[in-house]
């Protein structure tokens, strides 16, 4: 009979999160150790992190994590964002050396401003031509890849075991109020430094454990829009619809929510409040092609909070745990405990019912 830790889990990948309902910021060594008893779930081939409020100083900037094949690539990158933007610092992101974790490309990190010139020739706004220029980045230029643009935000990704990546981008120097984590276990997509998990777009970040069935209808809808799928894993597609859904469309978090992981047409039918039935039948109407399907629970991080979430038929853990200020999700609940060993009203969320943390106004 094999015992614990002999055999692989089938649910592979694990997820992590935690956030300072105050603002309060934490270590990112915290959130690196809740990876440690989730080992098993992950094979080394993927993990990561994403932090918010981590750079304070530079709050008002987008904050442009990149890697790059070569240094002629990151000379050419740095024309182009030139043409773009007032390049405020330009600096190599810090790690450190360690066995575990190999053939690192070179890792950059620029914090910018768009030139006002140039989005009054575009006309667009910010979000959006930052967004544009990380799709341009990451599909027509080789050997570059933009893995993070959000302000006063920052994604940490490598192939390796979560708890080896944490160490390798030194994350217990940095501070934030929230974080998120990723241990991954691919199944049908390669491993790689850009397929790692968080996936980013401005501030917008995703973890997912599980697989999505639905991602060529998924990603044929979304690409209608300007996004590009160009990463070779399907939970990039979730990214970018969860930032159409809310910063394009203005749906609320919960919105969003009931179109990804859509209630049953049954359970709609069935509905008492007709106000709410007649929400459920309209964005299942209006965005039938956005309807995730397959096993999945995923946490999204966004300036200001996070908000997690199941498939409607829950076919992934994931739990939930509170103490004072903090709010703890993860795959299991050895990973909370880690955190806060006095973790109190840990609960399973139901299939397709998000749950949504937000930080006190003005606290961060």
């Amino acid at each position: 009979m094999k015992l614990e830790g002999q055999v692989r889990i089938p649910s592979g990948c694990a997820i992590a999160a935690v956030i300072s309902r105050d603002g309060k910021k934490m270590s990112g060594e915290m959130i690196t150790n809740a990876m440690r008893p989730m080992h098993d779930r992950s094979n080394g081939l993927g993990g990561g992190f994403a932090a918010y409020g981590i750079y304070p100083e530079y709050k008002d900037l987008y904050a442009l994590h990149m890697f790059f094949d070569t240094r002629a690539t990151r000379k050419e990158c740095e024309v182009f964002l030139k043409e773009r933007f007032e390049v405020v610092k330009s600096e190599i992101l810090p790690t450190r050396k360690i066995p575990q974790i190999t053939d690192e490309p070179i890792i950059w990190r620029y914090f910018v401003s768009p030139l006002q010139s140039v989005l009054a020739s575009m006309q667009l706004d910010e979000k959006e031509f930052v967004a544009r220029t990380v799709m341009k980045i990451n599909t027509e230029m080789q050997g570059a890849y933009v893995f993070s643009s959000g302000k006063n935000m920052g994604t940490f990704k490598a192939v390796g075991f979560p708890e080896d990546v944490g160490v390798f981008y030194k994350l217990e120097e940095y501070e934030g109020y929230s974080w998120t984590a990723h241990g991954r276990y691919p199944t049908n997509t390669p491993g790689w430094w850009g397929g790692a998990h968080p996936f980013t777009l401005l501030d917008y970040s995703i973890v997912h454990n599980g697989e999505i069935s639905s991602y060529d209808a998924n990603r044929r809808f979304i690409e209608m829009f300007g996004y590009k799928c160009t990463l070779q894993t399907d939970t990039e597609v979730i990214t970018y619809i969860l930032d159409y859904l809310v910063r394009v469309q203005k749906l609320t978090l919960e919105e969003a929510a009931s179109v990804i992981a859509a209630p049953f047409w049954s359970t709609i039918e069935n509905k008492t409040d007709l106000e709410d039935k007649q929400k459920h039948i309209y964005l299942r109407s209006l965005f039938p092609s956005l309807l995730i399907t397959g096993p999945f629970s995923i946490v999204l991080g966004f300036e200001g909070g996070l908000m997690a979430l199941n498939d409607r038929l829950k076919l992934r853990s994931m739990v939930v745990g509170e103490k004072d200020d903090k709010v703890y999700i993860a795959s299991e609940e050895a990973a909370i405990r880690t955190m806060e060993p006095d973790a109190r009203n840990i609960w399973a969320p139901s299939g397709g019912e998000p749950v949504i943390i937000k930080v006190k106004e003005g606290a961060f």
